[in-house]
């Protein structure tokens, strides 16, 4: 005798929750367009949902106020680019073709919208509970690739014995960060440029074919 199998998930269940995920991705992308051609101070939470063909009272719902559709719509946009851009970067064979491909993508997605982009730094590095954790996990989700690639990179003697992969992780971050705050600041012109100069000089640091003079 075998053991009865619990029914199948009705159609109108399935429909309800695909109904529920494309309504949600609807209010999101409205609300990208909405804060990156009005900031956040002035988008409208209601004509973001009238874009978006719902009420507002759906769009408080999901989101709780405009400030956390700010963060959801902030969050999903920039997991998208990470996971985009760690794959490019995976496809790439040297250590620093790789990071050149990691810090092109990233600044490619940040540059296609450029006052969304000035918003979403200033967001996710001061949000508050539970997003500032959410943020936060991306950037170690970044430092943790970054890591792993580097890691690789001295497997294959790109990179010196004694090199840490984690610490080199993070100053590749840090060079990252730099670049992109000064970009949001208008202070440079060509992020990827400066990012790539730094990386590079951080790579014959701990290249095994580095010659002192």
């Amino acid at each position: 005798m075998t053991p009865s199998r619990p029914p199948p998930p009705s159609a109108p269940a399935n429909q309800r929750e695909a109904a529920k995920q494309a309504t949600q991705q609807a209010v999101l992308a409205e609300a990208r367009n909405a804060f990156d051609e009005l900031g956040f101070e002035r988008a409208n939470l209601r004509e973001i949902a009238a874009r978006a063909g719902v009420s507002a009272p759906t769009v408080l719902h999901y989101y709780g106020d405009k400030r956390g559709l700010l963060h959801a719509a902030l969050y999903e946009d920039l997991e998208t680019a990470l996971s985009d851009a760690i794959e490019a970067a995976r496809r790439k064979r040297s250590l620093a073709t790789q990071l050149g491909a990691l810090t092109a993508a990233m600044f490619a997605f940040y540059e296609a919208r450029p006052a969304l982009s000035r918003v979403a730094l200033k967001e996710s590095l001061f949000a508050d509970p539970p997003w500032a954790q959410r943020f936060a996990a991306q950037t170690e989700r970044a430092s943790h690739a970054v890591a792993a690639l580097a890691a690789r990179a001295r497997e294959r003697g790109e990179l010196t014995a004694g090199c840490d992969p984690t610490l080199l992780s993070v100053t590749y971050l840090s060079i990252f960060y730099f670049a992109l705050i000064a970009w949001v600041q208008r202070t440079v012109s060509d992020p990827t440029a400066l990012v790539a100069h730094q990386v590079n000089q951080l790579l014959r640091n701990h290249s095994p074919k580095r010659r002192d003079p």
